[in-house]
């Protein structure tokens, strides 16, 4: 997901006002204490607390009485306003506490007073009965002299008693430099290589000349050994690299690593059957991130929970949602579909592409050379609907589906046929909140040219899919992209503003020719119907390079319409041409990996790494997995298969981005309900969860405060409050499920 601002909901309290300029420090500023009685020696003044919280001095400290039967965090509170707060500026936040009884969740945080209450750090310490003593440091984003510190304490069932004192928050001490453990300097792909495909690992050391390797089973046996080869200095992470290259060892093995240079990396399996469980993982994701239906732990052990936004208390519901004021004077019933992100919004642009990459890996199966469509089929994927005679990626795909069908303006309405762009709440909430906790108004937002083609594309899509399974619904699904179509048609510059980011992203884009590109070649494909292939032939798009560095995504559709017409069959003419297009994108991608010390298909501009950095790169390389079912050239298969070794863990940081994947790999990543990080409760992301990766805009305040000046690779955290670096996403999602599907029909 991409958005412009994310707000962490701080205490709705207290005085109204703005943000304001403040002077900056000077540049060697002494440290200033910014919180006036934080030791609480003889009054509690000024710190408030909310109406349901009882505090008093006690025995040298303030204690807060916390009731029970809160349901979010910020239901009771306590805290202090008016704190100046320095943008650059570092500051020491630091208190100590205790809660009776014990390991009761403190949410600990400097933001803003006044609305948006946007949240600048945050931390949730468990707490002991003792008491102890915590100490952070961070940079503040903005200039005001509204800020807050608050300690938040709702979400219990039970009452409890919360004591603080000596709490601080020192300007002007210098800032902490964050250094990630980056383990041992050989990097490898931590969950496996296949039998007969790529094995690299890249060294990270200051020799510059080729040094011995050699490759180890579980009980420590040599099995292979070789030399180095130099790369130099690797632009996208800063390190001096060399690359070790052991493809032709072709045995079975579990636990193996590989040694150079005195270093020891972590453990790999050589398997070929290694990737049907990412396969399965990576779409059994959907399933709990699903809006409008139990999640039932029988089918998700751990990860059970009630249906969200059903109109039932405190929601305000999914199933007769208003327009925002003056968008439209209907409500439409807009249940079901996935929440796209760490949110609990639901976007038309998002979910159809994401829902298109899920459909075309079910579409790879049944046309590709190595394509096997029963791993994809009946019970595959342990969902409710498995059992009912359905591939069950169908059927996962069709929850979604059946909400972008909702999104369809009504025929006796102004700008009857189009959808409308989005979903969600009407003002940003806060972590950790379920889904069936959301107490925020629902809002529909305008309709958009992009949105209505996106349904275009998909619905029509989903019409040749279904077509065996469920012929009345692929008949409505061709009937609602149509009536998309001509809507697009009669609407063709309805855009989404930039400046629509309260409560949700915004999901802009000022430029539908690729959008009526992609939703013109699914119905063509569908149909084979001249209208819609003359559109295709007649876009600008048809004979443009549509495969740039970034991958496509949400806002750059011509490549999924370009790829399905290389491969889905039909009489399109100039079809050849069109295949030709995708292996040359292919071969540059090919040419960038063979060059790139790491081995990946992406070397963006400037080594600007782009929000949702591994989803792109794992599209590059769906693109090269393409090309290898047009060709059946073996390079392009090895260049599919050896991009899979970033994301787990052949990378500068030397982790798996897949949680459940490899010895050490990303599991705090930015979710409302899979916020294990904040309240212990709750549990962390599905085995198979991908996280977006390395972005070197860092727009998040938490991000900004540990990853200034980072290189490349380098600008990422597993961290829950880093949404700019590690957010979950179901469009990254349906990359890892696309591609890991192609790895595991190389087995």
């Amino acid at each position: 997901m991409k958005r412009r601002r994310t707000t962490l909901l701080a205490v709705a309290a207290l005085a109204a006002g703005a943000l304001v300029s403040v002077p900056a420090h000077p540049a060697a500023a002494d440290e200033i204490e910014q919180v006036e009685n934080g030791s609480f020696d003889t009054s509690s003044a000024p710190w408030w607390t909310t109406a349901n919280v009882t505090a008093g001095l006690s025995g040298g400290q303030w204690c807060a009485d916390v009731p029970g039967g809160t349901v979010n965090r910020w239901d009771a509170a306590v805290g202090q306003n008016d704190i100046t707060l320095v943008k650059g500026e570092s500051y020491r936040f630091s208190f100590t506490a205790s809660g009776v009884p014990a390991d009761h969740v403190v949410r600990a945080i400097v933001g803003l007073s006044v609305s948006p209450y946007d949240t600048y750090y945050e931390v949730s310490p468990a707490l002991s009965v003792a008491g102890d003593t915590y100490s952070y440091t961070f940079t503040s984003p903005v200039d005001t002299k509204q800020g807050q510190v608050g300690f938040q304490l709702g979400g219990s069932a039970d009452p409890w008693r919360f004591c603080v004192d000596d709490v601080s928050l020192l300007g002007g001490v210098p800032p902490e430099v964050y250094e990630p453990d980056t383990g041992p300097r050989v990097r490898v792909n931590q969950v496996a290589y296949l039998p007969a495909g790529p094995k690299n690992a890249t060294l990270v050391t200051e020799s510059t000349e080729p040094l011995p390797w050699q490759l180890q089973n579980a009980g420590g046996t040599t099995v292979a050994e070789g030399r180095t080869v130099p790369r130099g200095v690797d632009a996208s992470s800063g390190q001096n690299v060399q690359t070790i290259d052991f493809g032709s060892y072709r045995k079975r093995g579990s636990d193996l690593t590989l040694v150079a240079d005195g270093e020891t990396s972590r453990p790999f399996d050589i398997d070929p059957r290694a990737y049907d469980g990412l396969r399965a993982d990576a779409l059994k994701y959907y399933y709990t991130q699903r809006s409008g239906i139990e999640i039932l732990d029988s089918l998700r052990p751990g990860y059970a929970r009630a249906a969200g936004h059903t109109d039932v208390a405190p929601n305000q519901g999914d199933g007769n949602v208003p327009c925002q004021p003056g968008v439209c004077d209907y409500s439409l019933d807009v249940t079901g579909g996935w929440y796209d992100a760490g949110d609990h919004g639901k976007y038309v642009v998002n979910g159809s592409i994401a829902t298109w990459e899920l459909l075309s890996t079910y579409e790879r199966a049944l046309h590709a050379r190595t394509g096997h469509p029963a791993a994809l089929g009946d019970g595959s994927l342990t969902i409710p609907e498995s059992g009912n005679k359905v591939p069950d990626v169908l059927d996962e795909a069709r929850w979604e589906l059946e909400f972008l069908l909702k999104m369809q303006v009504p025929a006796d309405e102004p700008l009857a046929g189009m959808a409308h762009h989005k979903i969600h709440d009407e003002q940003w909430t806060g972590l950790p909140l379920l889904p069936s906790q959301d107490p925020q108004k629902r809002e529909l937002h305008p309709p958009t040219t992009q949105a209505t083609l996106n349904l275009a594309a998909t619905a029509a899509q989903a019409a040749r899919l279904y077509k065996p399974y469920d012929r009345a619904f692929a008949a409505r699904a061709l009937k609602a992209a149509r009536t998309a179509w001509a809507a697009a048609l009669a609407h063709p510059e309805v855009y989404a503003s930039a400046a629509d980011a309260t409560g949700g992203g915004a999901y802009n884009d000022t430029d539908a020719r690729d959008e009526f590109y992609w939703a013109a070649a699914e119905l063509y494909l569908t149909t084979g119907e001249q209208e819609f292939a003359g559109h295709v032939l007649g876009s600008p798009v048809h004979t443009a390079d549509v495969f740039g560095d970034l991958g496509f995504d949400w806002a750059r559709t011509a490549a999924p319409a370009r790829l399905d017409l290389a491969t889905v069959p039909s009489r399109l003419p100039g079809r050849d041409k069109v295949r030709k297009s995708v292996t040359e994108a292919a071969d540059s991608y090919l040419a960038t990996l063979d060059a790139h010390p790491y081995g990946l298909p992406y070397a963006p501009a400037d080594n600007t790494y782009d929000w949702g950095s591994n989803a792109q790169i794992l599209n590059n390389a769906v693109v090269v997995a393409t090309a290898y079912d047009i060709t059946g050239r073996s390079a392009y298969r090895d260049g599919a298969v050896q991009s899979m070794d970033y994301v787990l863990g052949r990378n500068a940081l030397n982790q798996s981005y897949v949680t459940g994947y490899g010895e050490v790999a990303s599991r705090n990543q930015h979710s409302r309900w899979y916020a294990h990080e904040l309240d212990p409760a709750l549990p962390n992301p599905p085995r198979g969860t991908l996280a977006g990766g390395a972005n070197s805009s860092i727009q998040d305040p938490y991000a900004q405060g540990k990853l200034t000046g980072c290189v490349g690779q380098f600008c990422y955290i597993d961290d829950i409050q880093s949404w700019s670096t590690n957010e979950t996403a179901i469009n990254w999602n349906a990359a890892l499920a696309r591609l890991s599907a192609f790895v595991a029909d190389q087995g």
